[in-house]
């Protein structure tokens, strides 16, 4: 069955996987697993965020990270796509979230604010040839793209560098206006280089302009809006308005962006498949509600990380069964029992859990395995060491922060904690070994080393520190008694 005929009941003709590789890019190998799996599910394109992975040459080669993928890599991924029906989009941010050009000092001469890296200075001459440069090398990889996504988004500070404050107070002049200008000249960039190549945009630095002012501006006949929201509670009818609104501005096409991981905390390390569910279906509800055919498609985020800065979100892998659902959701109109077991066998997941995190036993899906771990991981490593260290009854009356500070211990008490503690260290330090592994085979060691960093190895160094006083007080002997006053 192909795609245009699966999509059927989709009211998205295009339904795009972002996948953000800003942080714990996907090793290549493991995009050729998963696209067939993605062309499955009923995507038919993908929203490639490179940021610094990708191979930027010349001047702009300080951008690349230390496992940027090299240019017959990008090739080859966007080979694996064209093998799997996959329509790419490659996304190039040019103006809010440049964190990863802008810190650079080489290149902070062009923020739009000296102390920070978020947003590019729009009056520098310089600055428009910076991104026009990053805009020709990603093109020049992606011959023949459709769409090129100019990012837009979050454009902070704007208006709040010394050039904008002299410019906002000559007449007429307002940050609506500096922001549409410097889209207007993105865009008109892109197409006289590109003419067949549409530019898109995020869509909330246009929400709250004027319909006079957006209209008249010349940006409509340029762009194509992404109206992304990635909340469970939508409200569905002012998502329609909007949509009149950009319609009676001028826009032909809209986009929508919905989100299937990476939007429910910075630090969030598993899934929550309902809140996602909940954000996809009641698009499905817009789509339905807004204005007929403007809808080009629809574009799944998979945020990686908040920002350049902020740490890891959801892996790939541990999103998947929400992008499986929210994606088959998306195709047959809703989520009915019918498309819970689509899901399921898709997946070779034996019951899909939608309300809570996913179950342990996770499928036979590429990457499941780092599902079942991390999932392990993120609901009982942290617990099961606080539950030790800070309720269990021996540790906390006869190994206190105090005893272990003076290496104070009653011998009956290490039989009664050294068991249990060395039980527990083993246990978590061959699953956290086994987790490595698992991980090594889909990422960079970068990626990794943060992930484990961030997720597993503060609760294993409690433990280690635990065992390691035990042996010390056990081998100090019974010393004298910390109410003795002597100093040990």
């Amino acid at each position: 069955m192909t795609n245009s005929e699966m999509s059927g009941s989709s009211p998205f003709k295009m339904r795009l996987v972002h996948l953000d590789l800003k942080g714990a890019p996907p090793k290549v190998s493991y995009l050729s697993e998963v696209f067939p799996l993605f062309h499955a599910l009923g995507a038919n394109g993908l929203l490639l965020e490179y940021e610094d992975m990708f191979p930027y040459e010349g001047h702009l080669r300080l951008l690349r990270a230390k496992h940027a993928y090299s240019p017959p890599e990008i090739k080859e991924i966007l080979h694996l796509a064209a093998l799997n029906e996959l329509e790419v989009i490659p996304l190039v941010q040019t103006f809010g979230h440049m964190e990863f050009v802008l810190k650079h000092e080489a290149l902070a001469h062009l923020r739009e604010v000296a102390l920070f890296p978020n947003t590019l200075n729009p009056h520098e001459a310089e600055s428009l040839a910076l991104v026009g440069a990053m805009i020709s090398q990603v093109m020049e990889l992606h011959p023949g793209a459709r769409w090129l996504h100019v990012g837009c988004d979050e454009v902070y500070y704007l208006g709040e560098g010394e050039a904008s404050r002299r410019w906002l107070r000559q007449e007429h002049n307002t940050k609506a206006r500096l922001c549409l200008s410097h889209m207007k000249a993105v865009a008109c960039h892109v197409l006289a280089r590109h003419p067949a190549t549409t530019p898109l945009v995020w869509d909330d630095m246009l929400r709250a302009i004027p319909e006079d002012q957006l209209a008249a501006s010349g940006v409509p006949q340029l762009v194509e809006p992404v109206l992304w929201d990635y909340g469970a509670d939508l409200d569905i009818h002012g998502k329609a308005l909007l949509m009149e609104k950009y319609r009676r501005c001028g826009f032909l096409r809209l986009w929508a962006a919905s989100a299937f991981k990476g939007a429910t905390g910075a630090s969030q390390a598993l899934t929550p498949i309902e809140h996602h569910l909940r954000n996809n279906v009641q698009w499905l509800q817009v789509a339905a509600s807004g204005p007929a055919d403007m809808l080009q498609g629809i574009v799944l985020t998979g945020w990686q990380r908040y920002d350049h800065f902020s740490v890891l979100c959801e892996l790939l892998p541990v999103g998947i069964p929400s992008l499986a659902v929210c994606l088959q959701s998306l195709l047959h109109g809703g989520f009915t029992e019918d498309v819970k077991a689509r899901v399921e066998n898709f997946l070779g997941i034996s019951s899909l859990e939608i309300t809570d995190l996913m179950s342990e036993g996770a499928g036979s899906f590429p990457g499941s395995d780092i599902l079942a771990l991390v999932t392990h991981v993120g609901l009982h490593l942290r617990s099961s060491v606080d539950t030790l260290l800070e309720r269990d009854r021996y540790v906390t009356g006869w190994f206190s922060p105090y005893h272990r500070g003076r290496k104070l211990i009653h011998p009956v008490m290490v039989q009664h904690i050294q068991p249990q503690a060395l039980s527990l260290l083993a246990r978590w330090s061959t699953l956290v070994q086994e987790l490595e592994a698992a991980l090594h085979r889909v990422f960079y060691p970068d990626a990794v080393e943060e992930w484990l960093e961030e997720n597993a190895r503060p609760s294993l160094q409690r433990l280690r520190a635990l065992v390691q006083d035990l042996r010390e007080a056990a081998g100090a002997g019974p010393g004298p008694s910390p109410h003795s006053g002597q100093d040990p």
